[in-house]
């Protein structure tokens, strides 16, 4: 039975594949501590059942230590998230910036963020489950992290409609809402020791998405 590779693109405190950021300093391993702590925490308990005590005794650091990097436990659980967002925005940038045609990296980018989803499967499930108990600021702030992002893509399926690859009797903005709706709704049904890979489900969204809108 095929199964993702562990952590192909699993992202760990501010670490991508186990890698230490390169302005990474002696201290970031306490941040990454307390975000694992959180993200463990937070998927056992629920964002409101656990307290800011409980997370830094699990981390083995002090309040204090902890405020140093996080305002608050919103601030952990907006982290929680921002890191995923963050790793799938370089990426987008990546594949809507290449050479090529639209088409190819329309599909490419669709099929990246579902991989990439999947490998942080639990960072999402646990932002959308608590994200409507962040700070109204804090969800402000969420929300044009992500608004941006579906932007990005979004410009793609423009660019697209306007060369005449796709066809434009569809709005871009509600191609995309249909398709980050799915991407969404992974947290619901896929586990990793199911029949597909995050690359085979990533490869199937990107098909349907692109089948959807040839002329």
């Amino acid at each position: 039975m095929a199964r993702r590779a562990a952590g192909e693109h699993r992202v760990t405190g501010d670490r991508v594949n186990g890698e230490r950021p390169a302005n990474g300093s002696l201290e970031e391993p306490v941040r990454q501590r307390l975000l694992a702590e959180a993200t463990r925490l937070f998927a056992e308990r629920g964002f409101e059942s656990t307290s800011v005590q409980e997370i830094v005794a699990a981390a083995g650091v002090t309040k204090g230590a902890m405020y140093h990097y996080f305002d608050s436990k919103d601030d952990l659980l907006h982290e929680i998230y921002a890191r995923v967002l963050r790793l799938q925005m370089e990426r987008l940038n990546r594949f809507a910036d290449a050479e090529g045609a639209v088409a190819d990296r329309l599909h490419a980018a669709a099929m990246d963020v579902v991989v990439t989803t999947v490998d942080n499967l639990d960072d999402s499930k646990i932002f959308f489950r608590s994200m409507h108990q962040l700070a109204p600021e804090t969800y402000k702030s969420v929300r044009a992290e992500r608004r941006r992002y579906h932007e990005r893509f979004r410009d793609l399926v423009v660019e697209g409609q306007r060369d005449g690859v796709f066809r434009d009797d569809i709005p871009a903005e509600m191609v995309v809402d249909f398709f980050f709706g799915s991407v969404h709704h992974l947290g619901t049904w896929y586990h990793p020791d199911g029949p597909l890979t995050g690359q085979e489900v990533g490869r199937h969204f990107a098909d349907l998405l692109l089948n959807s809108l040839r002329p």
